[in-house]
């Protein structure tokens, strides 16, 4: 099977897909199902590495195979970020730019993908909206791969509990989560707690040492893909303030979903920022969780900031606009669909989309 009826096979597959979602994209999807022009992947960033010194070893590659004496010197390439797309055919593209989703820390693409109770996630939601998506795993996260450590990557990495997971994700209260036998939610939680041991099953280990390469691979991607709207989550947040605010007249608009790394406008010149569109989406629980108030407290530093210039800043706090019992992950909570009709609704309003 040549090329073209290879992207004719995946397109027509997603198509029949998006055509039998039901009822949790039905707000946008009413209209019928949307036309897939082509689906792919690529890899952006990354830099040619050779090592040497490093001493052989005999493996084995599978059970039955004979012994091989593995060379670990030689080149390598490494730092690079992993990106599907689905683009849509002309005829079903209402938004103007292409989003580009980019996930947290210690997570993946996955964020925006399937939720863990099964049910479609964000990538399907702005797909069936009109949007063609991107979807990355950042340097070191999932198909981006890994680097040897500690010859490339310098730092061991770091691995997230499900306790962890649970309380500052604002799943459960602190001190709510003793075992996966004892724990106990928020009474009035959207996040649908019997799949969370599967949510957990998404983490991966992270680096803490990684950021330049990372934001090096993301300023590729954008400078590939471009102009365009990025929506991005949590620590993953920082590569695209700091980008928006490198490329003003390239990145449209930014949807911070819980953004966790803002600009320091004491540090960093915020004035480019003011040229670009922001939404801020915040959950609930943050008043009651002294860490997320910690968390919060540089963007809401950077958000004055930004606004003293002129820039074109909105925030929508959902638990007062009577939306509660949101987590972290806002995009896999059972009531997404209507924080991503909120999202929608703030991008029609900027020009960026139509209905």
């Amino acid at each position: 099977m040549n090329r073209s009826m290879k992207s004719a096979a995946m397109a027509a597959s997603l198509l029949a897909l998006l055509g039998c979602a039901g009822a949790p994209i039905a707000p946008v999807a009413g209209q019928g199902p949307v036309a897939v022009a082509e689906i792919g992947s690529f890899h952006t960033g990354g830099r040619s590495v050779t090592l040497s010194g490093l001493p052989k070893k005999e493996v084995r590659f599978t059970p039955t195979s004979p012994p091989t004496l593995l060379d670990p010197n030689g080149e390598f390439e490494v730092e690079q970020m992993y990106t599907q797309y689905v683009k849509l055919a002309p005829q079903s593209r209402r938004a103007r730019y292409p989003m580009l989703m980019w996930h947290g820390g210690g997570l993946t693409g996955v964020t925006w993908e399937t939720k863990p109770d099964g049910q479609p996630g964000w990538q399907m939601y702005f797909v069936a909206a009109g949007h063609d998506v991107y979807v990355s795993d950042a340097v070191e996260r999932g198909r981006a791969s890994w680097a040897r450590y500690p010859e490339i990557f310098k730092s061991e990495p770091v691995f997230r509990t499900k306790k962890e997971g649970w309380e500052l994700f604002r799943i459960g209260p602190a001190d709510s989560y003793d075992s996966a036998a004892s724990r106990h939610a928020y009474p009035d939680t959207q996040f649908p707690i019997a799949a969370f041991d599967q949510f957990m099953k998404q983490g991966v280990p992270r680096w803490v040492t990684n950021d330049e390469p990372t934001l090096r691979a993301y300023d590729a991607l954008v400078n590939k893909v471009c102009p365009c709207v990025i929506t991005v989550h949590s620590q993953g947040s920082t590569f695209a303030y700091t980008l928006a605010s490198r490329y003003p007249d390239k990145i449209k608009a930014v949807v911070g979903v819980e953004p966790s790394g803002a600009l320091d406008p004491d540090k960093v010149d915020v004035a480019p920022l003011a040229r670009v569109p922001l939404l801020f989406v915040w959950g609930d629980k943050i008043r009651e969780t002294p860490r997320w108030q910690g968390i919060q407290a540089p963007m809401k530093k950077m958000i004055a900031a930004v606004k003293a210039r002129g820039g074109q800043v909105d925030e929508i706090d959902l638990p007062a606009q009577g939306i509660r019992g949101n987590s972290h992950m806002i995009m896999m909570d059972r009531n997404s669909d209507q924080v991503a009709a909120l999202v929608q609704d703030w991008l029609v309003r900027r020009g960026l989309a139509t209905r």
